[in-house]
């Protein structure tokens, strides 16, 4: 049977979500407890709805697997959790229909990146929250915002090594919104490129600084050029927060 997971990791210690040779990576912990719980040496492949970088973290990334246990859906978080470690969790599981596909079957992503505003660093923060001590015209960033959401080339908005030839993707949602310490950006989308979020919020983060004007997104995105958007955000500060699907 074919089981969907909701899973949550601190992404600090983790060399991102996709196995890779010799690093610790989400998917190898997930995998390895799989293969602990099935009493089996094969590997149980994991698939996600994408995958995270080194330093990223998910609130609600989800996977699926295939397994022959009959253990009862309530009870597989706590199955998996007892054998995962402390940084990562299952937080909740359902059997779905041999066609439903993590990644594929998704019909939007969302993403929120944190923005702590103190004056000086917290270090309890310093993995969870981009430090930015100096002022921003909040106002302006809402502006600018607005020319990413609908349907666009996003081109200028991902890594240039970037191997996707289709770099049109739609923003459905995209808003700022201030914290208790600091700023919030939340962003949903049909889905992202490479590092398409954090180039976003790195040149949102510029227009409001005032390196850019708001008029400056629209032609950023004709460019279809890295080097005419903004800064990348670091990646500590960005959250996978939910994966949507139809029902």
């Amino acid at each position: 049977m074919r089981m969907k997971c909701t899973i949550s990791y601190d992404g600090h210690l983790f060399y991102g979500y996709q196995v890779q040779p010799g690093q610790r990576t989400v998917q190898d912990e997930l995998e390895k407890a799989l293969k602990t719980l099935h009493k089996t040496k094969e590997r149980i492949p994991v698939v996600s709805s994408g995958r995270t970088d080194s330093g990223v973290h998910a609130v609600g990334q989800t996977i699926h697997f295939d397994s022959p246990l009959s253990i009862p859906e309530a009870k597989w978080p706590y199955a998996l959790n007892a054998l995962l470690p402390d940084d990562v969790a299952v937080t909740t599981a359902e059997v779905v229909d041999d066609q439903f596909h993590a990644r594929f079957s998704a019909k939007k992503k969302e993403y929120r990146y944190m923005i702590y505003k103190g004056r000086h660093l917290n270090v309890f923060k310093r993995h969870y929250a981009y430090h930015v001590p100096y002022e921003l015209d909040l106002k302006m960033v809402e502006k600018a915002a607005q020319h990413l959401v609908g349907t666009h080339d996003f081109t200028s908005f991902c890594t240039a090594k970037t191997e996707v030839k289709d770099k049109v993707r739609t923003v459905y949602e995209l808003e700022w919104s201030e914290t208790e310490d600091g700023l919030q950006m939340r962003i949903v989308g049909s889905g992202f490129l490479y590092n398409m979020v954090r180039i976003i919020t790195g040149t949102l983060l510029d227009v409001g600084t005032g390196k850019f004007s708001p008029d400056d997104i629209e032609k950023m995105l004709a460019a279809k050029n890295r080097d005419a958007a903004g800064r990348t955000a670091p990646a500590h500060g960005l959250y996978l927060w939910n994966v949507i699907y139809d029902n």
